[in-house]
């Protein structure tokens, strides 16, 4: 992974100075470049700052899913769009990745509808510190999410419309429970750069390899470490499991090139395995024995995950990689990559990929299957998250198409709801889906 940040969420959008698509465009939707906005179109919707959600009803009857006032502007949302597409800037670390795997990737059939617009919640904001890591938006049932939002990670409940702060970061944090290794002193001003919430356990990884672990149904923070103490320590990701024993656990991916596992029954590391370049993200084969993974290198792995041995390595992307996620059957895998295409890998036979599915303008950030896996989302750094139907052989996709940076997206675990976080300075949101149902009717009363 790049190493460079910025001090504070704001600084992330002179990352973004590189992609910014939209110097020609009409004053009224001047600077939504790939960081942010400094959209005009506030005059319209903020007046007395009031936040404008967008429900169902509202979508149903031609209302921008965002609120953004199109018909107020002297640019139509057909021409925005397709200005985006023309000029937005995929990062690369390999030069021109991207167009180098466009012969390889499969033509899908857009139009599906798998997931039905809900709402638009913009008085939550989704923000991310870090431009090449979106992990930070993860729901724990149909109605509950957690999300970065600045320094706090912010409870969401889409049943009753309301946010609360779970975790303050920009001051102190320490553990108030004492466990070998902890660390007591715990941490000043963290910069969250990824996070995980399941089983009631939320850890948020940070920018010097600091770990904070809090379970959601205790006071305060349970423990807290950290990694390395190397320059170049940046959490990439964490993924929460449960193993055979039924011990929680988690895996933290770093750009030390370690991958460390951690045992949340005894609050103690129970593995750490070394790569030989910096590991962006991991994932956990169902049965718990095997683990993807990718980072800066266009070459996956599959290792053991009790011994850390590689078994296997996998070739085709172009780039390097930042998400992966198996399928819950546990034969086939998949993993997203900046050369813009997400491929799809049969243990099996990983001589070469199953398929390979490519973004729209940007590098795959984000991977998540749904529990049942009869869905697989993609998301782009901005603008698109992808909805594939795997029975059709990931031939058939549902296309969710709106403007911002993406900061995260969560199945909840009974599938029913779908969750985006979008990252801008005017039209920041979280956006939900909910899966259709031939039964929709029955939404009315849940």
């Amino acid at each position: 992974m790049s190493h460079h940040q910025g001090n504070e969420a704001e600084e992330v959008e002179e990352e973004y100075d590189m992609d910014d698509a939209d110097d020609d465009m009409d004053d009224e939707f001047h600077g939504r470049d790939a960081g942010g906005s400094d959209s005009d179109m506030d005059e319209y919707e903020y007046m007395n700052n009031r936040m404008q959600d967008t429900t169902a009803a509202q979508a149903r009857k031609g209302r921008d899913i965002q609120g953004i006032p199109w018909e107020r502007l002297s640019i139509t949302r057909e021409k925005y769009r397709q200005t985006r597409l023309e000029q937005y800037k995929n990062y690369e670390n390999i030069p021109q990745s991207g167009e180098g795997s466009e012969k390889e990737c499969k033509s899908t059939e857009k139009g599906g509808s798998y997931y039905v617009f809900r709402r638009n919640s913009r008085s939550v904001k989704s923000t991310i510190l870090h431009f090449q890591l979106r992990n930070l938006v993860w729901a724990t049932s149909k109605h509950d999410v957690y999300l970065m939002s600045h320094f706090s990670v912010m409870h969401w409940s889409s049943l009753t419309c309301t946010k609360s702060e779970v975790l303050n970061v920009s001051g102190h944090v320490a553990p108030c429970e004492k466990h070998p290794g902890s660390l007591l002193e715990g941490f000043t001003q963290t910069q969250v750069s990824t996070l995980a919430v399941k089983d009631k356990l939320l850890v948020a990884g940070g920018f010097q390899g600091e770990l904070i672990c809090k379970y959601l149904d205790r006071p305060g923070v349970s423990y807290c470490t950290r990694t390395t103490y190397e320059d170049n320590a940046i959490t990439n990701a964490v993924e929460i499991y449960t193993s055979g024993s039924g011990a929680v656990h988690f895996v933290a991916s770093n750009n030390d090139n370690g991958v460390r596992d951690f045992d949340m029954e005894k609050f103690q590391p129970s593995n750490h395995f070394r790569f030989t370049w910096p590991v962006n993200h991991t994932s956990l084969s169902p049965d718990g024995k095997l683990l993807v993974i990718v980072g800066d290198d266009p070459e996956g792995m599959l290792v053991d995950s009790r011994t850390g041995k590689a078994i296997a390595s996998f070739q085709g992307h172009l780039d390097y990689s930042f998400a992966s996620a198996w399928h819950p059957g546990g034969l086939t895998f998949a993993t997203g990559n900046q050369d813009k295409t997400c491929r799809i890998w049969d243990v099996r036979n990983l001589s070469t990929s199953v398929t390979a599915l490519k973004g729209n303008i940007g590098a795959i950030r984000s991977i998540r299957y749904t529990s049942d896996g009869r869905f697989m989302a993609m998301a782009e750094p901005a603008d698109f998250v992808h909805v594939f139907d795997v029975g059709s052989g990931y031939e058939k996709e549902q296309e969710i198409d709106f403007f911002g940076e993406i900061s995260g997206m969560s199945f909840s675990p009974d599938t029913e709801s779908l969750f985006i976080g979008v990252w801008d300075r005017t039209y920041g949101s979280l956006l939900e889906f909910g899966r259709r149902r031939d039964y929709s009717y029955l939404d009315t009363v849940v």
